[in-house]
């Protein structure tokens, strides 16, 4: 058995039944011997699957899985941290628990279905916080309304399954730097946790530099860019609620007299018309593939901005770029990255070769779990 944690619709050879999406089902071999048992949907997902044991799916078994996440925080210095508090209890697969995540902002989690089984298990998930956390937790928001099967017309509205709703202008923190963060309204669960120790490293080379961060959404990089002591930090986003969002945390950390520019642009465009004055630029787009069927095109994508921040940035400047496209492997996004260094003619050399963090981690059984792939380059 490869315990991958899903079921393809073209390995099934009978269905019995009329399971309805979300439904507990059990897959046998065609000699009837169990092999798991998991969340039935529609697509070519077929199963998700929860235990690969016949056991019980009772609050019990989900307050062992959610206690199980808990505990690798723990060991991963993130639970209990004053440091940093706010970072991912679960991720999907990668905790045995597929279709779900939970994020941890202060004393609030916000969850996030991707399947209608664990849609229809959040009064389980929010009691297995519950029991996990005591009074560590004051708050359970469910941000599912944008991430169920488009199809599965459960009409879910985002909003507060348990708890008072919590001031979002009450900043966390991550490495002592402060966010404030909106679940409520922000993209994905409020806070892109996933690029927390790769904006560290943003702080270790930032010192004296002067520093672009595109796609900027927050400012994460930002922040941390002036933490590590960069002369000047510039952040664009074609959105102007982002640039506004990474003005206030910059304005947070370091008052309204930081050296900083918020800028709304579309980043292509920006790069275009630079000067060549950065000594750092971070690429961190949104993801261009969601689906196969769009991977030429977004590899094109990655060319051509890479491509022009290999023209703009100055002799002896690092390039921080990303790709958080599932359907864009590491090899393909390598390549659209080496592509655009040939195309600008800059000598390049890798520094580092990056990934999510240890709290997004990955099944080994399931390597597609493997979705944020980073480079850090000198380009001389």
């Amino acid at each position: 058995m490869r315990f991958h944690p899903w079921v393809f619709s073209g390995a099934i050879y009978r269905m019995e039944g009329s399971p309805a999406e979300g439904d507990l089902v059990d897959v046998y071999t065609s000699e009837r011997q169990f092999i798991a048992r998991g969340h039935y949907q529609i697509g070519s997902i077929t199963v998700r699957v929860l235990s690969f044991a016949e056991e019980a799916i009772d609050q019990r078994w989900w307050n062992a899985r959610i206690r199980a996440a808990y505990r690798m925080r723990e060991a991963l210095g993130l639970a209990e941290n004053p440091q940093t508090t706010c970072y991912r209890l679960v991720h999907g697969e990668g905790d045995s628990l597929p279709g779900l995540v939970v994020d941890i902002y202060g004393r609030t989690a916000v969850i996030q279905c991707h399947s209608v089984g664990m849609y229809r298990s959040r009064k389980a998930i929010g009691e297995a916080l519950r029991e996990v956390f005591s009074d560590r937790l004051t708050a359970l928001f469910d941000k599912s309304g944008g991430t169920l099967p488009y199809n599965a017309g459960l009409g879910a509205q985002d909003g507060y399954l348990w708890g008072e709703p919590a001031k979002t202008e009450n900043p966390v923190l991550e490495n002592g730097c402060l966010f404030r963060v909106n679940w409520e309204q922000g993209q994905k669960t409020g806070f892109f946790i996933d690029q927390r120790e790769n904006r560290e490293l943003v702080r270790r080379y930032a010192k004296g530099k002067t520093v672009l961060n595109t796609f900027c959404y927050t400012g994460g990089f930002s922040v941390y860019a002036l933490s590590g002591g960069a002369a000047q930090v510039d952040s664009v986003d074609s959105s102007e609620r982002a640039v506004q969002l990474a003005a206030e945390n910059i304005a947070l950390n370091f008052g309204e007299q930081a050296p900083h520019r918020a800028i709304a642009q579309d980043a292509f465009e920006y790069l275009r018309g630079m000067d060549g004055r950065y000594d750092l630029i971070v690429l961190d787009p949104p993801a261009f593939a969601k689906h196969h069927k769009v991977l030429g095109n977004a590899l094109q994508g990655y060319k051509r901005l890479n491509t022009q921040a290999f023209r703009q940035i100055k002799p002896g400047g690092i390039l921080f770029t990303f790709s958080c496209s599932q359907a864009v492997n590491r090899e393909q996004f390598r390549m659209a990255v080496f592509s655009a260094a040939a195309i600008a003619g800059r000598r390049v050399r890798i520094l580092h070769q990056l990934t999510q963090p240890a709290d997004h981690p990955v099944n080994i059984y399931h390597p597609e779990g493997e979705y944020l792939k980073g480079l850090v380059l000198y380009v001389e």
